[in-house]
């Protein structure tokens, strides 16, 4: 095959010429031929190219914090690793722990600029990451950027290391890191619906199965219901995210750990650890870690988990909420923007209806994560940009859904507690529970007499005798009704 012929015909090596543009760049070297990169940018040839390869998404890895951040620790660690084993000597460690240092406190994202749909198992994006790295530290030494005859990115960022145990390190960081900022909001938004439970408390409403009157109920039970929804979810959640906390950092190529000398793995681990806070441990089997993607697999159908209760949530609210005349109308949600270009004074449920939208979506991103993850093939899965992407964009979006809700919705929300206390009177489904008082017959009875004329129950009852005034006052207690105190 003939060489492929480089797009710009370069000039000596390392020089810097002006473009067409009149930018400043500089030429640098793969394995496909010579290329010119800007001068001032600090992410080198291979970020080039994945940059002309996927322009896919429009996303960059730059986008998200917690990925770049984490990239910055695992090379840190390696760097402390290989320096406290002899491999790295202390000028060229020094300048590159220093350059992880900046990035890690929010330096140069913006040249972390491959997009996160990639080709090649992630090795775009740990290229860039040793890019970046490499150059700033050459800058901090006080050489030219792309000098990598004194710095490499291959040589001295990413020695003893693999694309293959470094992406999936730094992507379980990342995503432990923004599943713990969704726990939050979601801790936020059970407390919203809890304050409510407490607020309504004492408001008698009539409980539906299957959109039909059942018996009696509180609102405050109703809204306590979603505040221990979203507690059981938060269990669940912590559970599926623990399982992240073992990497195989120091694996290498397919975890036989080639090229990363003996002892590397657990002081790896080690340092990376302090440099995160958390309680990462090394997999047992390097091998096995290295192309088992189930730990994602795990999080994102717990993420698809809360998805569907937030959605049930939602779904609830609107029903709900719907009217204000011709719809149930137990509550009212707040106002926050005029709802109709073509009708006046309609204001619709929007905080709902959005938090619904991101809800399907996570759920979709579930199927992709789990065809990604079934798609690997031998000792590694080349798929994994895509489950850190749909992960990332799932946590995050679920986040802000959670704390757009709680704030812009749960909290402001109002109950129309005589609508509400009349619905019961009226109900049927009060009958059931005068049942054990006035017999199944009498109260068959009185359920028929009621749906055929329209007549309250507790009316009918009087009527026929069935109870003293007194005691029925007592039964229609909502304590009681909601089963909140014994019966009388």
């Amino acid at each position: 095959m003939a060489p492929v012929r480089p797009a710009v015909d370069p000039p000596s090596r390392g020089a810097c010429r002006m473009n067409a543009a009149d930018l400043p760049t500089r030429t640098e070297h793969d394995l496909i031929g010579d290329r010119e990169v800007p001068a001032d940018a600090y992410w080198g040839i291979h970020t080039l190219r994945a940059q002309e390869n996927f322009p896919i998404s429009g996303v960059t890895i730059g986008d998200s914090p917690f990925l770049v951040e984490a990239l910055a620790c695992v090379k840190q660690a390696a760097a402390l690793t290989n320096h406290q084993l002899g491999l790295l000597d202390d000028e060229r460690f020094a300048a590159i722990e220093r350059a992880c240092e900046e990035v890690r406190a929010g330096d140069l994202h913006d040249q972390f600029v491959v997009d996160v749909m990639q080709g090649g198992a992630g090795t775009s994006t740990n290229m860039n990451a040793n890019e970046v790295i490499a150059n700033r530290a050459l800058e901090i030494l006080g050489r030219a950027k792309g000098d990598y005859a004194f710095l490499h990115p291959n040589e001295h960022v990413n020695l003893s290391q693999s694309t293959n145990d470094v992406y999936p390190t730094a992507v379980k960081i990342a995503i432990i890191e923004a599943t713990h900022s969704l726990l939050g909001a979601m801790e936020v938004l059970q407390g919203s619906f809890a304050a409510k439970a407490e607020e309504f408390r004492g408001v008698l409403k009539m409980g539906r199965t299957q959109l039909q009157d059942a018996v009696p109920m509180t609102l405050g039970q109703e809204f306590g219901t979603y505040a221990v929804m979203l507690g059981e979810d938060r269990s669940r959640l912590s559970e599926a995210v623990a399982m992240l906390h073992e990497i195989n950092l120091g694996a290498t190529a397919i975890g036989t750990q080639l090229n990363a000398p003996l002892g590397y793995v657990p002081v790896a681990c080690e340092h990376l650890a302090a440099l995160t806070g958390l309680p990462l441990e090394s997999a047992v089997d390097l091998i096995e870690a290295t192309q088992d993607c189930g730990s994602f697999v795990q999080l994102s159908g717990t993420l698809k988990r809360v998805a569907v209760k937030i959605g049930k949530i939602c779904n609830d609210l609107r029903l709900l909420s719907s009217g204000p005349r011709a719809g149930l109308n137990e509550i009212n949600l707040p106002a926050v923007q005029a709802g109709s270009s073509i009708m006046p004074g309609k204001v619709n449920p929007v905080i709902p209806e959005v938090v619904n939208q991101v809800a399907f979506q996570v759920i979709g991103m579930d199927v992709t994560v789990t065809m990604a993850a079934e798609a690997g093939q031998l000792q590694l899965n080349a798929f994994e940009p895509v489950i850190c992407y749909s992960l990332s964009v799932g946590t995050y979006r679920l986040r802000e859904a959670m704390l757009v809700l709680a704030e812009r919705c749960v909290d402001g929300i109002t109950a129309n507690e005589e609508l509400l206390r009349a619905e019961v009177e009226s109900s049927i489904g009060l009958v059931t529970a005068l049942n054990p008082f006035i017999g199944y017959a009498a109260a068959t009875e009185v359920a028929k007499e009621a749906l055929a004329t329209g007549r309250g129950v507790a009316e009918l009852v009087l009527e026929r005798g069935l109870l003293p005034p007194e005691q029925l006052r007592a039964i229609l207690q909502p304590e009681v009704l909601a089963n909140l105190a014994p019966r009388p």
